[in-house]
């Protein structure tokens, strides 16, 4: 079985939550147990961090994991989705899982596996999950895929769990409530086991604090630790008054954009508690990791600058929350035309989005490969309702092209809406090869 073949095979017999949405999920965690099991409980042989959320998750992962590096440790990281390549999911120190070892795992277990008609999520977990025991990390950071209690990953007993925030999305799966979403992802919340929650929020700090209390769990809520001042927005450099003793001043972050000087605050204080759990982790290893993540995981998407004149930027952004943040940053650095290239899945709340667009911009909406892409017209027609102008022009790359060949050096041109959008810019791979 050649890798192509092997990807085939992932993408084709085993349902993709990508691809066709809910109906390619488990809503318990007995067959990722039960494989887990035949597998030799690959999940209890490294120390693990958890981390849900609604947003933020994948960049406070990986800028965990740049840290961890950074000190020295042989850090697993295991995220979703992945954007170019299957085996983005699936890193040791950077370094993706090979070919060679997606295939041998294919191969040597298949003709069990689909006795248990697993889901592509429960198998690429399982898969991360062999990978980091047999290559006997020091550490694996653990981002969930959706949710959290009946997400695949919930079977670690992880040294530290982080939960970022809680916003609207997935509501159809998850809960139509901030409540309700946050109890989903308080299901990683195990007994003992310390608890970091990024931000409060009034309606959900509670669902936290009582889940936490019942197990016997200490929580800290990151933001009453740290106070954050913006020293540069680009490159993003941030001053943090701490109460746990370590001194940030000038604080360089690799990821940019206006969501990471609130994501970095569950970092520092996950970094501040692991050292109490014997892990060695200097100010100097800090700044290396956060200054470094990109070159350190490879992470893409966040807030990306493809081209300078006009500025291009991408980002994986794809609720309402997320865009809050980034159509404010967007209108604060643009002084001339913005252009929004935008492509949604039909599961989100799209008319919540586009109520959020500035009528001054200029739309091309677009739509990625995947059938659960909403269709670029019907987008245009739906923003016609929110006083949107624009075009539908249905490949992302074209739409792009388009928007470039109208826009003029003082324009930003924003690439978003949906991961799988961003997934299909050619412009990752070419700053990949670079």
């Amino acid at each position: 079985m050649t890798y192509q073949q092997c990807l085939d095979y992932l993408y084709r017999q085993l349902p993709m939550y990508h691809r066709v949405g809910p109906a390619a999920l488990k809503l318990n965690l007995d067959n990722i147990r039960a494989i887990s099991e035949k597998l030799g409980h690959p999940e209890t042989r490294f120390p693990s961090i958890h981390i849900a959320g609604t947003n933020g998750k994948g960049s406070c992962s990986h800028m965990l994991a740049a840290i961890l590096q950074s000190a020295g440790y042989k850090t697993g990281l295991y995220t979703s989705p992945h954007l170019k390549d299957f085996r983005e999911r699936i890193k040791i120190n950077g370094q993706p899982i090979s070919r060679q070892e997606v295939v041998a795992f294919v191969m040597d277990n298949q003709h069990w596996l689909e006795d248990f008609s697993p889901s592509f999520f429960e198998l690429t977990v399982a898969m991360a999950f062999e990978h980091f025991a047999r290559c006997k990390v020091d550490i694996a950071v653990v981002e969930v895929g959706l949710g959290g209690r009946l997400d695949s990953t919930n079977i670690i007993k992880p040294l530290l769990s982080i939960i970022t925030n809680i916003g609207d999305d997935h509501g159809s799966l998850l809960g139509d409530s901030p409540e309700a979403i946050a109890r989903e992802k308080a299901g990683i919340i195990k007994a003992g086991v310390p608890l970091v929650v990024g931000e409060r929020h009034p309606n959900t700090d509670q669902v936290f604090h009582d889940k936490a209390v019942g197990l016997g769990t200490a929580i800290y809520f990151a933001q009453d630790h740290y106070q954050v001042s913006v020293v540069s927005s680009n490159p993003l450099v941030i001053d943090v008054n701490s109460k746990d003793g370590r001194e940030w001043e000038s604080l360089g972050l690799q990821l940019t954009g206006p969501y990471q000087q609130k994501n970095v605050l569950p970092v520092l204080k996950s970094v501040a508690l692991l050292t109490g759990l014997g892990f060695e982790i200097a100010n100097t290893q800090v700044r290396a990791g956060l200054a470094n993540t990109i070159d350190l995981t490879g992470i893409k998407g966040r807030w990306q600058v493809l081209y300078e004149n006009p500025l291009v930027i991408c980002d994986t952004g794809h609720n309402k929350p997320a865009m809050e943040y980034l159509i404010t940053e967007l209108q604060r650095i643009c002084t001339g035309q913005l252009h929004m290239v935008l492509g949604f899945v039909n599961d989100k709340d799209i008319r919540g989005m586009l109520e959020l667009m500035p009528v001054d911009g200029v739309y091309y909406f677009c739509a990625a490969r995947v059938p659960r892409s909403q269709e670029p017209q019907l987008l245009l027609e739906m923003a016609a309702a929110y006083g949107l102008k624009g075009t539908a022009i249905s490949d992302v790359n074209q739409a792009l092209e388009s928007a470039r060949n109208a826009a003029s050096g003082d324009d930003v041109i924003f690439v978003g809406g949906s991961t799988f959008v961003v997934a299909e810019l050619n412009e990752l791979d070419e700053q990949a090869q670079a």
